[in-house]
């Protein structure tokens, strides 16, 4: 059944504009509570990003589920991962994130988490959906839930991610700059790296409201690949705005992405024999992952795009490691979801067991060039429908002969086309994804 509101990672849009509206938060967090409270009383915890619209939208969310007779537990800043841990912990019914992820400060939006800390099951975030179009009541006034503040959730998410890793875990010696994209883990981070041993720099860990995002963090990492020359570091790691995304940068400033990553924990996993099946990727993963997999004997599937697919495929085949070359990556062994910290201590633990610089981990994955363009369309149109766009795809397929790939999709979360080609040869690759990205934005026009 389609969703009217709810989009491939909750509802997300541009603050002010209808559904990230206060009023609008108001009715979601009313319906939220009636759909968790069918057994009577229930409590959901509320966590949010440092963009400045969250103060707004975590007070509408409260009074709607207040209103439904629902107990609120704020979390107040908080990377998304911490928030589906959390939830588990307090045994609550559901978690709710007010976060844009890696998107400016004038876009917001909201994800659940289930009880168990795992996307919402689809009869629920149905059930959310028709009670959104529901009159809104108020229960009485004595089964009004109540509201308080968890003052320790730091500490407890922090000694969580401390937890992914053996006790007698010594990073002394190793020196890190991280970049907190000014964002959910400024606070959380920097106190994980450096209880562990490191000698940690930071960076992008100063929020005002409006900076998250801005010029740093993963969807921006010069200022980090400077950083870490500068200051003639190991390595740099740079979350996104809700943490639950992680990209690092070797010792020569040289990005690693999320399909190296992914490539680091997969193979020291199956060395000590704790790989359980293989590794889920996406349309989006490079060529060069699937065949260094294969190299090591590892299987590979393709989900589509989306952490909830990747989450969906691990589960369905059993299956622990999975992620995007984003930077998210579910490490099931450890946590429910994406977690951009717990990712990058299993790559630092890697690292120290092959005694290698991430520079030489990587070198185990050959990446075939892949060139990636968005091209922005009005939301009303579907250019991927459109015969000419077919034909330009079918077209370029063709010359590849069977030695790259075409993907041309939509954005989950934001009205852009993202034309991606692969191959072996950089200079095609990039005229044939030009010649794409042309063509859509024509039939965009």
């Amino acid at each position: 059944m389609a969703r009217k509101y709810f989009g491939t990672d909750g509802i997300r849009g541009r603050v002010g504009e209808f559904p990230i509206t206060p009023d609008f938060m108001l009715k979601l967090g009313w319906a939220a509570g009636m759909a968790f409270r069918k057994q009577g009383k229930c409590k959901i915890l509320i966590g949010k990003d440092t963009r400045i619209s969250g103060y707004m939208f975590e007070s509408a969310l409260e009074a709607g589920l207040s209103a439904a007779g629902a107990d609120v537990m704020l979390l107040g800043p908080m990377p998304t991962p911490a928030i589906a841990y959390l939830t588990r912990t307090f045994h609550a019914e559901a978690g709710i994130v007010i976060s844009a992820s890696h998107n400016p400060h004038h876009d917001n939006g909201i994800k659940f988490f289930s009880g168990q800390g795992s996307k919402l099951p689809d009869d629920i975030e149905l059930m959310i959906e028709e009670l959104l179009d529901a009159p809104m009541t108020v229960v009485e006034s004595g089964q009004l839930g109540k509201v308080s503040r968890i003052n320790d959730a730091a500490g407890r998410y922090i000694e969580f991610c401390k937890s992914s890793v053996p006790t007698s875990t010594d990073f002394s010696g190793l020196k890190i700059v991280l970049d907190c994209a000014n964002g959910a883990a400024y606070k959380v981070a920097p106190s994980v790296f450096r209880e562990l041993g490191a000698e940690v720099s930071v960076l992008s860990a100063e929020p005002n409201g409006l900076n998250i995002n801005a010029n740093c963090g993963s969807t921006h990492v010069e200022s980090l690949q400077a950083a870490v020359v500068a200051q003639q570091a190991d390595l740099g790691i740079a979350f996104d705005g809700d943490a639950d995304r992680v990209l690092m940068v070797d010792h020569t400033g040289a990005l690693v992405d999320g399909d190296e990553l992914l490539f680091i924990i997969a193979r020291d996993l199956q060395e000590r024999g704790k790989l359980q099946g293989g590794v889920v990727g996406t349309l989006m993963s490079n060529l060069g992952l699937e065949l260094a997999l294969a190299d090591l004997g590892i299987p590979f599937v393709r989900a589509k795009v989306g952490d909830r697919y990747v989450v969906a495929e691990l589960l369905a085949r059993n299956w622990q490691m999975g992620g995007e070359n984003s930077g998210h990556l579910v490490c099931f062994q450890h946590t429910t979801t994406g977690d951009a910290i717990i990712a990058a201590l299993q790559v630092l633990l890697a690292l120290r067991r092959r005694d290698q610089s991430l520079a030489e981990a990587r070198q185990g994955l050959r990446k075939c060039p892949q060139v990636l363009i968005n091209v922005r369309f009005a939301g009303g149109v579907d250019p991927l429908e459109h015969p000419a766009v077919q034909e330009a795809s079918a077209r370029v397929t063709e010359k590849m002969a069977g030695r790259g790939r075409v993907l041309l999709r939509k954005s989950g979360t934001e009205p852009l086309v993202r034309v991606m080609v692969e191959g072996d040869d950089e200079a095609q690759v990039r005229g044939y994804a030009d010649e794409l990205a042309k063509v859509v934005a024509e039939v965009c026009v």
